[in-house]
């Protein structure tokens, strides 16, 4: 396994908050329609392709963590240009392909525990996601605020595929121009009417400030991003699916892309680009190996190490503060010999000043090394992404705990 660079595992690990530990019972059970419903809001009314590249990518969390990283460094590439200049990077394509849009980036990777969560149901239950994309897509529709604008085109395609009921039908978001890709923002309180599960209120994450205000009704766009080039994904609604252009992904990641891993162009996840976050419940983990005889020793062993490497620097911050004591004591000791009384009198004066302020930055420092191990510590005790399956709350924090 690669190694991963340990600032953008820590942050991916305190963006998370709290780990919460499922429980055994509860991490066999699939995701119910309240809870997919739930989690699919903000993103459902997403062009096509780009939600299946995020749902792909949402499968990579670390990944993603390390890509947003990225774009936060380099502001001033989007669109294509950007994908082209990570195009050596070892991400996966669908994490490559979102560096074209810094903004959903972000978003994923300010609400990880969403993140791992959607793309934990992609994992385990693909069909289903798309049949609450389908169903979210169908109540925007009816309650009048999905239709085609300037910016996308919204098409209603009878049932064709076997295995589809008489009669549904399936709604398609394409961009108007596919060179330029638009991604919409809107409150999923307003776009989908209301809503029909109290206990399962859709998440909510704003759009970034340079968009706008915060959405109280309506859809907006922003700018498009020339980005065609970064879509090779869709969906193929009939059997419920995402697809893969071979062709174009092969593009977006130069010479390590796998094409032989996607037979037929049907899109699956490669557990080689997981780094380790574990998989929701034990089916998965058997699917994708993660299993390992000796995996519980190897993790204590590591807890062990870090445990010690506390106690190192616990004592070399003691050995610090104790030799910077010694030698101010040395040198107040000199000053007072060779001033006499009244030297000393002030010496006293300066000591107790001095040892306040001495006392007050020590505070701060030592303030600052445990925040350092507090933060080292949820790095290495945060190596599981698991989430409670608890109800998002709806809001401008988007339902996070």
């Amino acid at each position: 396994m690669k190694r991963r660079n340990l600032l953008a595992i820590s942050t991916a690990v305190l963006a998370l908050g709290p780990v919460h530990a499922l429980r055994a019972q509860d991490a066999k059970k699939p995701f119910t329609s309240e809870q997919l419903d739930q989690m699919l809001a903000p993103i459902a009314l997403y062009p096509d392709s780009l939600l299946a590249q995020t749902l792909m990518a949402a499968t990579y969390p670390l990944e993603v963590v390390e890509a947003a990283r990225w774009s936060q460094a380099n502001p001033n590439l989007k669109g294509d240009a950007a994908v082209a200049a990570v195009k050596d990077k070892s991400w996966d394509v669908s994490v490559k392909s979102l560096t074209a849009f810094p903004q959903t980036l972000k978003m994923m990777n300010d609400q990880l525990d969403w993140t791992q969560r959607i793309g934990d149901a992609m994992l385990a239950q693909q069909k289903d996601v798309a049949d609450s994309v389908q169903r979210l897509r169908a109540k925007a529709a009816a309650a009048g605020n999905l239709k085609t604008t300037p910016q996308q085109k919204v098409t209603t395609e009878a049932a064709t595929q076997t295995g589809q009921a008489a009669g549904s039908s399936t709604i398609v978001i394409e961009p108007a121009n596919p060179e330029t890709i638009y991604v919409p923002y809107y409150n999923p309180s307003w776009a989908y009417g209301p809503w029909p599960y109290p206990a399962y209120p859709p998440a909510y994450y704003p759009p970034p400030p340079y968009y706008g205000a915060a959405l109280a009704s309506g859809m907006m766009f922003g700018l498009g991003v020339a980005a065609g080039a970064a879509m090779f994904g869709g969906w193929n609604w009939g059997h419920g699916n995402t697809y893969v252009n071979i062709n174009r992904a092969t593009s977006i990641s130069a010479n390590n892309f796998n094409a032989s891993h996607y037979a037929n162009g049907t899109w699956a996840h490669d557990p080689a680009h997981r780094d380790g976050v574990p998989y929701r419940d034990p089916a998965l983990q058997q699917r994708y190996g993660q299993n390992r005889p000796g995996a519980a020793g190897r993790e204590q062993y590591r807890d062990q190490q870090f445990q010690n490497e506390l106690r190192q620097a616990g004592q070399r911050d003691g050995a610090a503060r104790d030799g910077t004591a010694r030698t101010n004591a040395e040198q107040r000791a000199g000053g007072e010999r060779a001033g006499g009384t009244q030297v000393m009198r002030g010496s006293s004066e300066q000591r107790s000043s001095g040892a306040e302020r001495s006392n007050a930055f020590s505070g701060v420092d030592r303030g600052q090394q445990v925040n350092r191990e507090a933060d080292r510590g949820r790095s290495y005790g945060g190596r599981s992404f698991g989430g409670g399956d608890r109800g998002f709350g709806g809001g401008g924090r988007g339902g996070r705990r």
